[in-house]
């Protein structure tokens, strides 16, 4: 295949809301280009784009999928991402590597939420951005409506390239304010024939033609100057202006279309090859310790990693975008993260399942390769010359949590293995291996995160899982002082086992004065893994216990502080002093004390007044103003401490504080209540009481778990 020069390679990534057309368009575009020469559909399941098993099942995309067109002496990658949130991996990664964000609204739905949540990552991204208004062939379908919604919510930068004269079933005809023409197609679409602008509309295509150019012309000095001297902008003139509004995310160009019908598509690929900008345009990536990495095709090769993907019979495919230089077959790279060396074995050209091979890629493109040995999503592969690895992406944190466990105690390792294989493909999908909790715990985007992730675990992986519910990460700590003595004694023919200790157990809190009963010896402050401190004093005085055995009784007490006698949790902010104890002068020995330490410490926690604590997140929420009052009611019900609410961009903003254990199912919930409208964030804030009723409840069903365990 042709290698394509950085000048002529357009990097584009269709984005929007679930069903607003992005496959059936990229479907188009090949179409269009003569890279097919039939055009499938979603619901015969034979479109390129979604050529996953699953996909069909479900008849939606769940993968990003890289294809490519060719299209007057332009290469253009383009890369069709999946419309649920659940899946924004897919769309972050998809955005980072492409040059230009297509956004294409449903002109019957106008701006959903799910393109709202988008925008984010386009935005952060800084990445120059076309609306395509699809779906015009639809009967309910809305232009004026969807421009509205797009302009209040994007602002001034929305730029109407083009109009549909007519809009529902006898949609066939688009005026063009660029070139100042009418297309109208055939009625199974196709190439339009170029005709005036009838008479009815030369007045409001003027108006809009005019705004065009100023919008246009507002972006360069030299532009408006043009513009004052001349009192208008030829067509290339204006596509100059047009890029750098695009560039300085100052315009938004919009364009009308029918994917579905073939209509309106094979422009808007001329406006990308003309106007949207190519990758050595864009500005340069940056390494993690802020060197810029500019798209030159003369540099030292760098690749960046942006994909990463299991398929059966193949293997692991990485999808990887050319940042500068050029890559070969044969061509050997550095791994900067695992300082591997990866051999380029093979180069492919994807358009889905198809792969074309290729002897070489240029900056600026996006190829994959098959069977690197250990390098992922993230990764950047350096060429000699290149140092430094490129600005990792940053996914957004998981949105619920799962237990899961492997039917046959045959698959327990197995399925360790399997779900890193799967993180490494989507890291989105977190796996924590809780030993406090005694649980493999998955951390997910939501339902649909889960279901897929199922799906890949029994159809892929053909292993038989169960999901349950994940356990709370309890923490255990008291409320009064209490006094505690152990002799731990053991004769059992030779040496035996001698050792007494005296303890006193206090809630331990910064700032807390001194011990003044005793006299201190020494101090020492251990900052608990699992959060939290225990002090431990010696205050032993007249040699009654050796000094070498007091180390052996602080690692009695930590072990006890692991299981802590309400749910079995770990213990923390605890103060510790041992005053007293006895020792004997052959049977003494390190276990001896230990054991005494431990089980001293156990009677003295019993006797402590025992608190239970349990994690508390804190939550932004936002939804629409109309379903805030659902939405704190849904947040008062799960024990929730409303922090504020405010106003911002439409919604309504609630902070509060919630207990991990009510978050189960939360964001389900709210998606039911906003009708897929409402976007949280979390995070892990601290550790709170629960009241004394919940904690009789919690320390039950924590006692019958272990019990049943047991069994």
């Amino acid at each position: 295949m042709k290698a394509y020069d950085e000048k002529h390679i357009k990097n584009v990534v269709l984005i929007g809301s679930a069903k607003s057309g992005k496959t059936t368009l990229a479907e188009t575009m090949m179409f269009e280009a003569g890279l097919i020469n039939r055009r499938g559909t979603v619901e015969d399941r034979n479109t390129v784009s979604d050529y996953h098993e699953v996909e069909h099942e479900r008849g939606s995309s769940i993968y990003a999928t890289p294809l490519h067109t060719e299209w007057r002496d332009y290469k253009i990658n383009i890369i069709d991402t999946p419309g649920p949130d659940d899946f924004i991996g897919e769309v972050i990664a998809s955005i980072r590597v492409c040059d230009t964000a297509i956004i294409v609204l449903n002109a019957q739905n106008g701006m959903e939420v799910g393109t709202e949540l988008l925008w984010n990552y386009v935005d952060q991204y800084n990445k120059p951005t076309i609306l395509a208004v699809n779906q015009l062939d639809k009967e309910k379908a809305d232009f004026n409506q969807t421009i509205t919604e797009a302009k209040a919510f994007f602002g001034p930068a929305v730029t109407v390239m083009q109009y549909p004269l007519n809009t529902g079933s006898t949609f066939d005809s688009i005026i063009d304010l660029l070139k100042m023409v009418m297309y109208k197609f055939p009625e199974d679409g196709g190439k339009p024939e170029k005709l005036p602008i009838p008479e009815s509309e030369k007045e409001n295509a003027d108006k809009l033609h005019n705004e065009l150019v100023e919008r246009a012309a507002e972006n360069d000095e030299a532009l408006m100057e043009l513009y004052f001297e001349k009192g208008s902008l030829d067509e290339d003139e204006l596509r100059k202006g047009l890029k750098i509004g695009m560039m300085r995310h100052q315009v938004f160009p919009v364009f009308c279309l029918s994917a579905k019908k073939n209509m309106g598509t094979g422009r808007m690929m001329g406006f990308i090859d003309n106007v949207a900008p190519s990758a050595i345009e864009m500005p340069p990536e940056v390494t993690e310790d802020g060197q810029a990495v500019p798209c030159n095709p003369g540099s030292p090769t760098r690749l960046f990693i942006f994909k990463t993907l299991t398929e059966p019979h193949l293997g692991r495919l990485s999808f990887f975008k050319v940042l500068s230089g050029e890559v070969t077959v044969g061509m050997e790279l550095q791994n900067e993260k695992t300082s591997v060396t990866e051999r380029i074995s093979q180069l492919f050209i994807s358009d889905g399942k198809s792969r074309t091979l290729a002897e070489k890629l240029k900056a600026g493109d996006i190829g994959c390769t098959l069977k690197l040995k250990n390098s992922f999503t993230n990764h950047t592969l350096n060429g000699k010359g290149a140092k430094g690895s490129i600005e990792p992406m940053h996914f957004p944190a998981p949105k619920m949590r799962v237990a899961v466990v492997a039917r046959s105690k045959q698959d327990d390792e197995k399925l360790g293995e399997v779900l890193n294989e799967i993180h490494l493909e989507d890291p989105t999908m977190e796996v924590e291996y809780s030993r406090e909790l005694r649980q493999v715990i998955l951390l997910l985007q939501g339902e649909l995160h889960l279901a897929i992730t199922r799906w890949k675990l029994e159809q892929v992986y053909k292993m038989q899982v169960e999901f349950q519910k994940a356990r709370i990460p309890y923490r255990e700590t008291i409320q009064k002082p209490a006094l505690s003595s152990y002799r731990h004694k053991k004769q059992s023919g030779g040496a035996g086992q001698f050792g007494e200790v005296y303890i006193k157990i206090e809630p331990y809190y910064e700032g807390m004065p001194p011990v003044t009963e005793y006299q201190v010896r020494d101090t020492e402050q251990v900052e608990l893994p699992w959060g939290g401190k225990l002090v431990f004093n010696n205050c032993i005085v007249g040699g009654v216990i050796d000094a070498r055995f007091i180390p052996s009784i602080l690692k009695g007490v930590m072990e006890k502080m692991t299981e802590g006698p309400i749910t079995g949790s770990y213990v923390r902010d605890v103060r510790v002093s041992v005053y007293d104890g006895k020792m004997h002068p052959v049977d003494s020995n390190d276990i001896s004390f230990k054991i005494a330490g431990m089980m001293a410490f156990k009677d003295a926690f019993h006797q402590a007044a025992p608190l239970l604590l349990e994690p508390i997140y804190e939550l932004e929420i936002s939804v629409p103003d109309m379903m805030m009052g659902d939405a704190m009611t849904e947040l008062q019900a799960r024990r929730s401490t409303i922090l504020n609410m405010e106003s911002k961009d439409g919604s309504q903003v609630i902070r509060a504080r919630t207990p991990l254990a009510e978050l189960d199912k939360f964001l389900s919930s709210l998606r039911g209540i906003s009708q897929g409208r409402a976007k949280v964030e979390s995070r892990f804030a601290d550790y709170a009481p629960v009241s004394a009723e919940l904690q009789k409840r919690i320390a039950e069903e924590a006692q019958k778990a272990e019990m049943e365990e047991s069994h």
